[in-house]
């Protein structure tokens, strides 16, 4: 039975590419649930994470960087910031420390605060990441700086990478969370289903293993998701999905002198799926081409944009 004291609630993560907002998730997950590549607007969905201990249970909802559109992609990616921002209790914005004057780039929090998050009237934290990159008193320094401006709730810094300040970061949220019953069982990570997070790491491989365009011209459908070891332990569970491209000169170098590059997206790729559910899996990846598809609201929709 929980106690009258225990609060429940749900908060966002919203920030500019790169902020460190999936390093972030996992960290406090202490669960690698959000993909993450060293190139910017990796995330494109929102992502759900559930953090548990005895007196809260907090939703944590990553999403993408928010960026001047200059696709319809884009545009779908910052309508899901949007409808997020609805459903949170609290905000958390994610500003990485700088090398400016002011110590984080103030041109983008400006345009956050007044574009995005004055109006929706909740509560904002900012959390200043990567403060492993600077001293003590330039930490004190910036907080100041932004309590001054912008006058959120609270200011802290934190180092996602380094998991510092993780859980001075969980209780500066739990008192704007509603008094509540948790919402989720213990166990539940995420609300999203296993075939959502196989696509996001396909997706990451992706992005680590391909140059240029290719990464962000590419999206991963999973066609075919066969739970078959549970019941027979000698058969593998069939994974197959389409990976879409806009161009052909792009399947080709997805695909790689005599099919090398894809056997070697499958490779690391099936290896982390199979981490991920702690089963064996057969992965088949097939390239199609379908020009444009960023641009095209049916294709974006059919894809869950």
């Amino acid at each position: 039975m929980t106690d009258s004291l225990f609060s429940c609630g749900f908060a966002i993560i919203i920030g500019p590419p790169n902020a460190g907002k999936s390093t972030l998730l996992n960290e406090l997950l202490d669960f690698k649930l959000s993909i993450v590549t060293p190139k910017p607007q990796t995330t494109r969905k929102k992502i759900t994470g559930i953090y548990h201990n005895d007196t809260c249970q907090i939703i944590f909802l990553d999403t993408p960087g928010i960026m001047k559109p200059q696709q319809k992609l884009h545009e779908s990616m910052l309508g899901i910031v949007r409808d997020t921002l609805k459903d949170a209790d609290v905000v958390i914005a994610l500003l990485p420390y700088a090398v400016t004057p002011d110590g984080i780039d103030v041109e983008f929090a400006d345009e956050l605060f007044t574009s995005w998050l004055q109006s929706t009237g909740k509560p904002i934290i900012v959390v200043l990441n990567k403060c492993d990159l600077v001293s003590a008193e330039r930490h004190q320094h910036v907080e100041a700086f932004v309590q001054k401006r912008w006058m959120p709730a609270k200011v802290l810094s934190v180092s996602a990478l380094k998991a510092k300040n993780m859980m001075q970061l969980v209780d500066a949220l739990q008192p704007f969370l509603p008094m509540h019953e948790p919402l989720y069982p213990e166990d539940t990570l995420s609300t999203a289903p296993e075939r959502f997070f196989v696509s996001e790491i396909i997706r990451e491989k992706i992005f680590l293993q391909y140059g240029r365009e290719v990464p962000y011209s590419t999206e991963v459908v999973i066609d075919e998701f066969k739970e078959q070891y549970e019941d027979d332990p000698t058969r593998k569970d069939l994974i197959r999905c389409s990976v879409i491209v806009e161009r052909d000169t792009q399947k080709q170098i997805l695909i790689g002198s005599k099919g090398a590059a894809l056997k070697k997206l499958g490779q690391t790729a099936r290896k982390d799926i199979e981490a991920m559910l702690g089963r064996p899996v057969f992965l088949e990846l097939f390239i199609k081409v379908r020009p444009d598809w960023r641009k095209k609201n049916n294709l974006l929709k059919s894809f869950g944009y």
